[in-house]
């Protein structure tokens, strides 16, 4: 393997990965599992990680996960089997997500605590449980899916919004604390991915059209554009890059 492909590499580690069933989080498994890691994929269902273990190269492995994010035992839970399986996680993603889309003013405050309690709460209690083996193995990798509503304002996504605020905050206090043990936090912040729930949330084009006009690149992401953000993050090739909120959105925040 010539250099700069061992820079480029994550052969070998071992990740983490929630939301993994399905859109973004389903994408970076894949792409992962393709680049040499062993992965433990975490879903609500069991069932929607069928498939996966079929795509992990020869010499490695797949982890199926069930648990419920939305509470405190779930990402506990998660963390112990995954841990349980691999003995250490190198690269922990956390990608599942919840978009509860309302207007402001009619918000219901279970779609709060919900988007709270899945976006944010999840990230912090998964990480919490597992830099402390990165910590004594000298360093690792903490890439937190989150989104660019989380930087500007959309309508109708107040809760979405707050949470990946939240998780953008989360991830800079993770490098406040632990960069100085060889961890790397950052936070991919995409536009709309075209997955299934980006799909359903932006089809009508009334909600579209406007979102693409503002846009320079006049178009929304495919699922695979994110992964592959989160391998180069996974990787050595972006140990210096610490704390950072990635901005995966054509443009947008930029004019």
């Amino acid at each position: 393997m010539a250099a700069w492909q061992k820079r480029f590499s994550i052969e070998g580690k071992r990740a983490l990965v929630t939301g993994a069933s399905r859109g973004i989080g389903r994408e970076i498994v894949e792409v992962f599992l393709d680049a040499g890691a062993d992965v433990a994929g975490v879903a609500l269902h069991a069932g929607g990680l069928e498939g996966l273990a079929d795509k992990a190269g020869a010499g490695r492995s797949f982890l199926a996960i069930e648990a419920d994010l939305a509470t405190v035992e779930g990402p506990l839970s998660a963390a112990a089997a995954a841990l349980a399986r691999f003995g250490g996680i190198d690269i922990l993603v956390n990608c599942a997500g919840v978009a509860l889309v309302a207007p402001l003013a009619e918000a219901s405050v279970e779609d709060w605590d919900r988007s709270m309690a899945i976006n944010a709460r999840a990230p912090f209690l998964l990480a919490q449980a597992l830099a402390p083996g990165m910590i004594e193995r000298g360093g690792g990798k903490i890439i937190n899916i989150s989104s660019q509503t989380g930087v500007i304002a959309l309508e109708d996504h107040a809760a979405y919004a707050s949470s990946k605020a939240a998780l953008n905050a989360l991830t800079k206090s993770m490098t406040a604390e632990w960069a100085r043990h060889n961890i790397q936090a950052n936070a991919i912040c995409p536009t709309v991915i075209l997955t299934p729930m980006g799909r359903e949330i932006w089809s009508a084009p009334e909600k579209r059209d406007p979102m693409l006009a503002r846009t320079p690149a006049g178009r929304f992401g495919e699922a695979v554009e994110v992964a592959d953000c989160a391998l180069y993050l996974a990787s050595p090739a972006s140990d210096l890059i610490n704390g950072t909120t990635v901005m995966i959105e054509g443009g947008y925040t930029a004019v």
